[in-house]
């Protein structure tokens, strides 16, 4: 067992647990970074992986394997456990590692936990800012241990959209033009290179609503417990083949629903 683990023990409530464990992973991702990185592609130049990603995904899987060794896990790295209590954990240990690796703040740890009947709850460490997010069913969200308040509901023409696209895929019409539609309503747009980031951000009301298509779930399900339990709404839909996920304040996401599908 990993001596910087050794205080967790079983009893430790989930929340807690969630809380804990995105902080010490992105710590030690942070050292790890400090101390001299380089990356692996993985699919494109700006998809990548470090060794960061792999320790503090081992970090996270291997206390879950001790304190919860009935819930499945999936992580973005590979790690996997396959549940016998009806719940899985989902880690991204480093998202937004173009980011990490380009020495920027704009990435974090997340963490999210479902069950049979959804989401349970997410949570959310972004070193940089020193900014822990955690929230859930029957949990506001809140930021540093402090509630973030509920959102205010406001249309899309008035707030701020944070969104990615790669560059790649600009040539498919099937995503551009939906793309295109959406992002045309918002009053700004912004792209940060992290979901998760992006999404504890929305659950602030720091934007407004957010949007990307075929987003893993370690990407989407942290953070999109983070807006629902702040009041806002989390959707997914298919438009033109392709999954979208779309979370923020509820007017305005309703509005990027309608652009996409046209």
């Amino acid at each position: 067992m990993d001596a910087h683990l050794a205080d967790l023990t079983p009893d430790i409530d989930d929340a807690t647990l969630a809380a804990e464990l995105t902080r010490r992973a992105a710590e030690l991702a942070a050292r790890m970074r400090a101390e001299g990185l380089s990356g692996r592609q993985k699919t494109s130049i700006s998809d990548v992986v470090t060794a960061a990603d792999h320790a503090a995904e081992e970090l996270v899987a291997g206390a879950l394997a001790r304190l919860r060794p009935d819930d499945g896990i999936v992580g973005e790295e590979g790690a996997e456990a396959v549940s016998s209590s009806g719940r899985t954990w989902v880690i991204d240990p480093v998202d937004g590692t173009y980011n990490f690796l380009s020495g920027l703040a704009t990435w974090c740890s997340a963490l999210a936990l479902q069950d049979t009947d959804g989401l349970v709850l997410g949570a959310v460490h972004q070193p940089a800012v020193d900014e822990a997010w955690l929230g859930g069913r029957d949990r506001p969200t809140t930021l540093g241990g402090a509630p973030v308040g509920a959102l205010l509901d406001l249309p899309l023409a008035e707030v701020a959209m944070a969104t990615y696209l790669h560059p790649a895929v600009l040539p498919e019409a099937a995503l551009r033009e939906p793309w295109l539609a959406a992002i045309s309503g918002a009053a700004t747009v912004r792209m940060f290179g992290s979901g998760s980031c992006d999404l504890a951000a929305v659950a602030a009301g720091r934007i407004g609503v957010w949007a990307q298509q075929s987003v893993p779930e370690w990407d989407w399900l942290p953070g999109a417990a983070l807006v629902t339990a702040a009041g806002g709404r989390a959707e997914q839909v298919e438009v033109r083949g392709h999954v979208w996920s779309i979370a923020g304040r509820p007017t305005a996401v309703g509005e990027v629903i309608a652009a996409l599908l046209g």
